[in-house]
């Protein structure tokens, strides 16, 4: 008998919408304060089209969206959707040179922005700044300002009013037009790196595997809330609402996260599902004085990105609901591998996963890209419906990570089990090289988490006059902790290699984020500015007094 398989759905972004809307008339997306319902959202952002129609835009065009997480942003990507155009959803953490760059190089024509809460970034302020140059956009028409007024914008009600003599048929015909492989989204991704690169997103790709981990790995339905704190300029925000959009189930977003809101969010909205995704996020719920009252009794599943002794306390703090881990990349429109509620303990807590149906994996050495054997670390390379079409403007730099048979090469190190199970093993660049030595941050990161007093470690390379580089760790404590130098290095003293042990320990109360990832380059630079302004060339040794 033929095993089970996943059947093939796809459709476009804005088709999967008003398909959602003819079939439910439940919630669609849930914020702390802004609710809408299925047939609702298939109106808004049909107006939302005939608007931006209104302002000329085309198919294939670029429409920015700068503003926080709210509902005017989910509206804004379906409707940049129906038209055939491209969303490019900016980072929120961008500062003025990045915020320039990208809208430059992504050729944006019309740019939605409003400001954020009060004390957050003012979004349209920073425009205002960019844009006094009037070279930094030569393709930029219009700037829309949804949340009030300012100097070089039109209002909501300027927006709205561009929309009024665009017959609906308009729209109608432009969303029929588009074609599954068209691009839907340009998404800079920076991770751990300093420049952003441009991600080519097509309907299928998106559209196609939210679907896809929907029902293979969460078993989405209609009676299900799924609760999302990512950014939404994020493909962790977007690809799970779309997961909803095709369960037509409601996605609950967390709006500026507060620990204080999310958790009574979650609560309140009887959330089924939570993808916190990363333990910078989760770990502000988990550790929430207010925990053991909550009421969370309908949460079945959490998907968390974590080493295993994270995985472990937060499957603790929280019996009742799966810890599902996963690996993800923009590259591959969010998951590449999960693991699933059906998995063993201990194959959650210690494995990514297996590869979402229709994917592809396979580990090479670095250099030759020769295959290599199961459990061996390599460099992890993969290829499937849900891979980026190419880095935009960037032929060279697509071609150097992909090849004629479609594998992209992530320059992330893992190793696949004979039973197709990831674990991963680091950046292929996120290596040290101490004295000669190899060192795999994680690996140093993942041991110094077993310090009771660490949250959260990451490990960078200190400039070093003797040994060219050695380990520096900046450490989040746990509430109430206090971490101290001396007891760190001598928590590794003796458990892991001298030249792995960190010669330098740093408190970190706020992370340079990329988005949801922390921001390596910014730690190293730092590390190296403090040393140079303290004339400081060599490492403490070991066997003196640490710090």
């Amino acid at each position: 008998m033929a095993s089970a398989r996943t059947w093939i759905e796809v459709t476009t972004v804005g088709d999967l919408v008003d398909r959602a809307a003819a079939a439910s008339d439940g919630d669609a997306v849930v914020f702390p304060r802004e609710r809408i319902t299925y047939p609702q959202l298939a109106a808004a952002t049909e107006r939302w089209a005939r608007n931006l129609l209104g302002l000329g835009v085309r198919a294939g065009e670029k429409v920015g969206i700068l503003m926080p997480n709210c509902l005017d942003f989910a509206v804004a990507l379906v409707a940049i959707a129906k038209l055939g155009a491209v969303a490019v959803p900016i980072n929120g953490r961008y500062k003025t040179s990045e915020l320039r760059g990208v809208i430059a190089h992504a050729d944006i024509v019309v740019l939605l922005t409003a400001a954020g809460p009060v004390a957050s970034t003012d979004y349209p302020a920073m425009l205002a700044e960019v844009l006094a140059d009037g070279d930094a956009a030569p393709l930029l028409r219009t700037v829309v300002d949804l949340g009030g007024t300012s100097p070089g914008t039109i209002d909501r009600a300027a927006f709205e009013a561009a929309g009024e003599a665009v017959p609906a048929a308009d729209v109608a015909l432009l969303q029929e037009r588009v074609r599954v492989r068209d691009p839907a989204l340009l998404m800079y991704t920076s991770g751990t790196t300093a420049l952003p690169k441009g991600c080519v997103l097509s309907h299928e790709a998106v559209v196609r595997h939210a679907g896809n981990v929907a029902r293979s790995r969460f078993s989405l339905g209609p009676e299900d809330r799924y609760w999302d704190p990512l950014p939404l300029f994020h493909i962790g925000g977007i690809v799970p609402m779309l997961s909803c959009f095709s369960a037509r189930c409601a996605y609950v977003h967390s709006g500026h996260f507060d620990a204080d809101v999310a958790l009574a969010q979650l609560e309140r909205e009887r959330c089924t599902v939570a993808y916190p995704a990363f333990e910078t996020i989760w770990l502000g719920i988990l550790n929430h004085a207010r925990l053991a009252a909550a009421d969370l009794s309908a949460l079945r599943l959490v998907q968390n990105i974590a080493t295993p002794e994270r995985l472990i306390y937060m499957q603790e703090k929280m019996p009742d609901a799966v810890e599902v881990c996963s690996y993800g990349a923009t590259e591959c429109s969010s998951n590449l591998t999960l693991t699933g509620p059906e998995d063993s303990y201990e194959t959650r807590m210690h494995t990514l996963g297996r590869a979402l149906p229709g994917i592809e994996l396979k580990i090479v050495d670095p250099e030759s890209r020769a295959e290599l054997p199961a459990g061996t670390v390599g460099e992890l390379a993969f290829r499937g419906y849900s891979r980026f079409d190419r880095y935009y403007k960037e032929p060279e730099l697509t071609a150097s990570v992909t090849d004629a048979e479609g594998w992209f090469y992530s320059g992330d190190l893992a190793a696949v089990d004979a039973d197709g199970y990831l674990t991963y093993a680091g950046r292929l660049k996120d290596m040290l090289k101490v004295g000669g030595e190899n060192v795999s941050a994680i690996e140093v990161e993942d041991f110094i988490c077993g310090h009771p007093a660490v949250d959260i470690a990451q490990v960078v390379a200190a400039p070093d006059a003797r040994y060219g580089e050695v380990p520096a760790v900046f450490i989040q404590p746990k509430p109430g902790a206090a971490v101290v130098e001396r007891e760190i290095v001598e928590f590794c003293r003796g458990q892991i290699a001298g030249f792995k042990v960190p010669r330098y320990v740093r408190r970190v109360d706020e992370w340079p984020m990329s988005g949801t990832k922390i921001q390596k380059f910014v730690l190293r630079e730092r590390i190296a500015a403090e040393l140079a302004a303290a004339g400081i060339t060599d490492a403490p040794r070991l066997s003196s007094t640490p710090g």
